[in-house]
């Protein structure tokens, strides 16, 4: 199952342009925020649950709470358990450089 059709059954959408441009948006911010230029499959998660709350989050864009009928409610940037999981693949600098490891292509041995 693609993270496509994954994030329309946590949405109940079907809009595949809305949705693709969301995973797209939040696949860019994981690599921004992580200093990557590849995903590790690992962070394929996060992007999608990044995407669902930019989703879950439309037409409050800017606002950092609001009351309605007794209720109150408040917008955080993204829960900690996510930026805790991106902080753990984040890279560091070296002299203005990044170095990440490049994933080599697994050989087969044929019997």
């Amino acid at each position: 199952m693609t993270e496509l059709e994954k994030l329309k059954l946590l949405t109940g959408k079907s809009n595949d342009n809305l949705l693709s441009l969301l995973l797209s948006d939040a696949e860019e911010f994981v690599l921004s925020y992580t200093n990557r230029t590849v995903l590790p499959d690992s962070l394929i998660k996060p992007v999608r649950d990044l995407a669902l709350i930019a989703y879950n989050r439309m037409g409050t864009e800017g606002e950092t709470g609001r009351s309605e009928g007794g209720e109150s409610y408040s917008f955080d940037a993204a829960p900690k358990q996510i930026y805790d999981v991106l902080d753990h693949y984040r890279l560091a600098g070296v002299g203005g450089k990044r170095y990440e490891t490049k994933k080599e292509p697994v050989e087969t041995v044929q019997p």
